[in-house]
């Protein structure tokens, strides 16, 4: 049996805390941050989510952005990244995967001045 995948083996889809696939404005200053998305409950070697995000911010002033990757530890569960004022869309994650359902947050040092946009490719054995 050839294992090659195809296209067929994944769909891309709008970050599960996202409203019709519109950005997701981060509010929390502090853990646990706004929820970004719950990965695939599978824990299958062959099943996960690729998930892609980048952030806006529309502040005035640069603003550090936390993303709980899964987890609260530091250093191996968190990304943070400054967000340059009034910027266009910043990668934050290029594409990174996870699965067993955990989830991706955020919390910025100002609240409601980051915007965060993205998709999910998410690979399952169909």
């Amino acid at each position: 049996m050839n294992d090659m995948r195809d296209q067929r083996d994944y769909q891309k889809r709008k970050l599960s805390g996202s409203s019709d696939g519109r950005g997701i404005k981060v509010g929390g200053t502090a853990t646990p941050g706004t929820l970004i998305h719950t990965a695939l409950d599978s824990v299958a070697a062959n099943e996960w989510d690729e998930v892609f995000i980048k952030a806006v911010n529309t502040s005035g002033s640069a603003v550090k952005l936390t993303v709980e990757w899964g987890g609260t530890t530091s250093p191996d569960d968190l990304v943070e990244v400054t967000i340059p004022a009034e910027s266009g869309f910043t990668e934050v994650i290029p594409g990174h995967v996870l699965q067993n359902g955990v989830n991706v947050r955020a919390f910025a040092d100002t609240t409601d001045v980051i915007i965060l946009h993205g998709y999910v490719n998410r690979f399952q054995h169909i």
